[in-house]
């Protein structure tokens, strides 16, 4: 069964709900010299920014 085309804004609207998304996990040493490890969901266009602004 085929899906019905829409047009105008609903479609826009759909269209950006449809993006592409990265998993970024970054390790962090911790205090006590193991590493801690922060899992994200990102957009695929800015997943180099959240890696160097978690990176350290």
């Amino acid at each position: 069964m085929a899906k019905k085309q829409v047009f105008g804004k609903k479609a826009q609207d759909n269209k950006a709900a449809d993006r592409r998304m990265a998993k970024v996990i970054v390790a962090k040493k911790t205090a006590n010299n193991k590493f801690g490890y922060k899992e994200a969901i990102v957009d695929q266009d800015e997943v180099q920014d959240f890696i160097k602004a978690n990176k350290g």
